[in-house]
């Protein structure tokens, strides 16, 4: 008998090296989630958030447009936080708002936004879709806040459909930098989670598609895309594209795959 006891159950991700690229001061959720299932993370974050060129200046104006029957889209957390920083007045009650997929519905909420439309889709493609046409006799207008040099694909399409749209920077994803060291870890690692498109460019373009770890976990389907662009083959894409969704995925994964471990 053994009077210590049975041995605790590994966690789902022991020994597993699992990059996480999030900006540092957006990495905790993510980084707690991963640890908390028995990952080792290596934090190398490739993105920094920081203010448009404007100061938010163009946001504000295109916040205090907003009347009846009118929309603001936000289409990233950070789109949603700042939309809600930079409104110098409560939007009117009956302007609605709309977030490309749950992560960015919570935040939206969390922020005190109320969300009316979130598409089944998460990408720019799945709210265009869902988005309901203008009123025919005033039409109407579209305030999207999202990153800078972001795709075309929403607004353009919003546009088509006979929306005013103001397509306004809330903020810009710029380049972090990676040391040496933090480049060796990430090629040293078995798993690399991306939770937007741009953090998939910035560690392409700071250590090569080649060192990328070979397991790679995709938010969504408009980051897979990115991925897929730069080479890279997705493992395990999040059905619910969320922090906790590819989290969730990744665990699934590995567990279909008992012979995933680290090296």
């Amino acid at each position: 008998m053994n009077p210590a006891g049975p041995s605790p159950l590994p966690e789902p991700l022991d020994g597993l090296r699992i990059v996480v690229c999030r900006p540092q001061e957006q990495a905790r959720p993510l980084v707690d989630s991963l640890a908390a299932a028995g990952a080792e993370v290596v934090s190398s974050p490739v993105i920094a958030i920081t203010d448009p060129t404007d100061g938010g200046a163009a946001l504000r104006d295109a916040l205090a447009r907003l009347g009846a029957g009118d929309w603001l889209v936000v289409t990233s957390p950070n789109g949603a936080e700042r939309a809600a920083a930079a409104a110098t007045r409560p939007l009117p009650v009956d302007v609605n708002v709309a977030a490309i997929g749950p992560g960015t519905e919570a935040r939206a909420a969390a922020v005190g936004l109320t969300v009316n439309l979130v598409p089944e889709r998460s990408i720019a493609e799945g709210l265009a879709e869902a988005f309901p046409p203008p009123d025919p006799q005033r039409g109407g207008l579209v305030v999207l806040a999202r990153a800078a040099e972001a795709r075309a694909a929403l607004p353009d399409s919003l546009r088509a459909a006979g929306w005013e749209v103001l397509d306004v920077a809330a903020y810009r994803n710029v380049a972090s930098p990676l040391t040496d060291d933090q480049r060796r870890a990430v090629a040293a690692s078995d798993a690399v989670v991306f939770t937007s498109s741009s953090t998939v460019e910035r560690l392409v373009a700071e250590v090569g598609a080649g060192a990328v770890p070979p397991l790679v976990a995709s938010i969504g389907p408009a980051t897979s895309a990115t991925a897929t662009d730069h080479g890279l083959e997705v493992t395990v894409e999040a059905g619910q594209h969320t922090i906790d969704g590819v989290v969730a995925a990744l665990i699934a994964h590995v567990g279909q795959h008992p012979n995933i471990t680290g090296s």
